[in-house]
């Protein structure tokens, strides 16, 4: 009996719903059925009381005529046909009638007689909401299992020369992104894009759908947009600086992800006279929950990825509920459930992603191993927000600095070790600091963000010099031929790192 207690009387949440009498209108609980076949499934109990959870229990003389009633309600009220189980329960010497509903596949399910856009309903956060048209969108791709980013996009053309545009540009961003085997990777053609779904063939002609879209940076019809915002404290009362990304999946990870790193805290451990800068958030971390908003969101919702930078903690927010059978649960235990299949393909292919289901659990290591609380998931209903907070163990031994600082430090070794004054078995080596001893007031500048950010781009010197492209360029150049960064990639995708740093692809 205890037992039995301490299941139905746990609270109202996404999955149960009290009530303390049958509704002397069945809609009240046709709409909790309907959201829970929408969802994953749940429990209406009835007998209790929502607020205090005191077990009132039903007339025993009326449990079957209840019961009855419950059954008939929701079956002839709900399109698709939803067929409740329902079963009685002694809770304390009190009977509690349970309506129990299954997570449907053909949804969407709604209240016929207010029909699908106005009877479709939802649970969030543990209440039973009316679902957007965005969400009744989402469901009837669920329902009949299909791929949104596979659907055919009647808003745009696609012509030869724009498929083999696109089919040259992902195969650079694989080669670019590909650490040791570059060389393997086989030029994406229109045939592969075919096959995942990127484009569909229609009176034998290749037309582009939603993915091709998606990939292409192409902005309408299919809202594809990265909102990056600082914020001063904890909420978003008080901004510091907001940017608005638009482009390519891939230009807009990186975009992503250099404006986060740009914001951070950089620290320091040293190792005798070594020094190696520590970001307070383990940048693969950071990249890897950026690539999953980006591939996972959905691009039904026209909401756009939003990355807030608080005082006290990193948040991204994907747009979309959480893909029919998966929760947050079995997300952190590895499991993978793919919203956007042709999408998927593409990423994998140019090696944005690495094994299904291996990001959610590393993340979660990786801020273990920084020192990090675990990192916090909420929502899943209408959307999906990830916490990394930004508080460093204080058993790390990490000394956080300012940009003066760092330069400080790097500029007073560097002086050291000309000067003679450190012996030649404790020098800093050029792999940690090359020779910078003679770079112009330019160089220097471009040296000390690539020491800061990792890496930079022709366009990032541009703006940091004030100069044409084409300066620009001379000077990643110049510091190239001086042995001081190392170019990696190619075309608009070339960046530049410290040379010998052993710098982590990005």
């Amino acid at each position: 009996m205890k037992d039995i207690s301490m299941n139905y009387l746990a609270g109202e949440s996404k999955n149960v719903e009290y009530k303390v009498a049958l509704p002397d209108r069945s809609v009240k609980y046709v709409k909790t059925a309907v959201a829970f076949a929408n969802g994953e499934g749940g429990r209406i109990v009835f007998g209790v009381e929502d607020q205090t959870l005191n077990v009132v229990g039903v007339p025993d003389d009326q449990v079957f005529t209840i019961m009855d009633a419950i059954s008939n309600a929701i079956a002839d009220s709900c399109e698709p046909l939803i067929i409740p189980d329902i079963s009685m329960r002694d809770i304390d010497g009190k009977t509690v009638i349970v309506a129990e509903i299954l997570p449907g596949a053909q949804r969407p399910y709604y209240i016929k007689s207010m029909g699908r856009d106005q009877g479709t309903f939802v649970r969030v956060a543990g209440t039973t909401r009316q679902a957007d048209a965005a969400t009744i969108k989402e469901l009837m791709f669920e329902g009949s299992n299909r791929s949104f980013d596979q659907t055919l996009c009647l808003e745009l053309e696609a012509t030869d020369e724009d498929v083999a545009k696109l089919c040259s540009t992902m195969t650079e961003v694989a080669k670019a992104n590909a650490k040791h085997d570059a060389g393997s990777i086989k030029p994406v053609t229109a045939k592969q894009l075919l096959s995942w779904g990127v484009l569909i063939e229609r009176d034998g002609e290749l037309k582009p759908t939603n993915a091709y879209a998606i990939l292409s940076g192409v902005n309408d019809p299919v809202r594809s947009v990265v909102q990056c915002g600082v914020f001063k404290g904890s909420t978003k009362a008080v901004f510091v600086d907001r940017r608005e990304f638009t482009g390519t999946p891939w230009e807009l990870i990186e975009q992503a992800y250099q404006y986060v790193l740009r914001n951070i805290h950089m620290g320091a451990r040293f190792e005798g006279v070594y020094r190696q800068d520590v970001y307070e958030i383990p940048p693969d971390a950071i990249r890897e929950l950026i690539v999953n908003a980006v591939v996972h969101r959905s691009y039904i919702d026209h909401s756009s990825i939003q990355i807030a930078i608080y005082d006290d903690r990193l948040e991204i927010t994907s747009p979309g509920r959480l893909p029919m059978g998966q929760t947050i649960a079995r997300m952190k235990e590895g499991y993978s459930k793919i919203r956007n299949e042709a999408l998927a393909a593409a990423f994998s292919y140019m090696r944005l992603i690495e094994h299904w289901g291996s990001g959610i659990p590393r993340i979660i290591e990786e801020v273990r191993e920084a020192g990090l609380r675990e990192p916090e998931f909420l929502g899943g209903d209408t959307d999906l927000r990830i916490n990394i907070y930004r508080q460093l163990d204080a058993s790390h031994s990490v000394v956080e600095t300012s940009n003066n600082t760092v330069a400080a430090n790097e500029e007073a070794a560097l002086e050291r070790q000309s000067a003679g004054s450190v012996p030649d078995q404790c020098r800093i080596s050029a792999g940690s600091v090359p020779d910078v001893g003679n770079l112009t007031q330019g160089q220097s500048i471009v040296y000390r963000y690539v020491r800061k950010h990792g890496q930079i781009t022709s366009a990032d010197v541009e703006d940091l010099l004030n100069v044409q492209n084409r300066q620009a360029r001379k000077v990643l150049s110049e510091l190239v031929d001086a042995g001081i960064l190392q170019r990696r990639g190619s075309a608009r995708y070339t960046r530049y790192v410290i040379s010998g740093s052993g710098a982590q692809e990005v």
